[in-house]
């Protein structure tokens, strides 16, 4: 990959990650206060507002990290199936779509308080730690950016077969 194309890639990966991860917080703060408020108009507000980041913001933020994440490491000397941190932060930005994808479910719990009625307290705060999770998985992979750690995986030959 040609050095401008490589660094206009890592640039949208970048903004991508860092975006995903604020957009999780955004979710984060919306969940919270629709689980400690007192007004199920509220929390029924705050619940119908996090599917909009969800599809406005979260799943094309998501698919657009996996892409350039993908991109860079079958086009870079990192490689793909290289170094652990590399295969560590493709695997940590799937289980986050997959806790997005199976465990969050805003409009769930926008229906379960309609009409004034508050979801049970266990199944908001259960929403709330599917978010605090996805903030650990997104922090990690950012710290695995910056520091880099240089242990190679075993059979790092079999590792570029599989890439070439």
């Amino acid at each position: 990959m040609r050095p401008t194309i490589r660094k206009t890639v890592v640039v949208i990966h970048v903004i991508a990650s860092v975006a995903l991860l604020g957009e999780v917080w955004g979710l984060v703060v919306l969940n919270t206060t629709a689980a400690l408020a007192n007004d199920p108009e509220l929390a029924h507000a705050a619940y119908r507002l996090m599917p909009a980041l969800v599809f406005g913001g979260g799943i094309p933020l998501s698919l657009t990290a996996l892409a350039t994440g993908i991109t860079l490491g079958l086009t870079s000397h990192w490689g793909l199936f290289r170094y652990y941190w590399v295969t560590a932060k493709l695997v940590l930005l799937v289980v986050v779509i997959c806790v997005g994808m199976l465990l969050f479910d805003p409009e769930g719990m926008a229906a379960a308080t309609e009409g004034g009625i508050a979801a049970g307290p266990g199944r908001q705060w259960g929403q709330v730690a599917a978010l605090g999770t996805q903030i650990a998985l997104l922090m990690t992979a950012t710290t695995l950016s910056v520091f880099k750690p240089r242990r190679k995986l075993g059979g790092h030959r079999l590792a570029a077969a599989v890439e070439r």
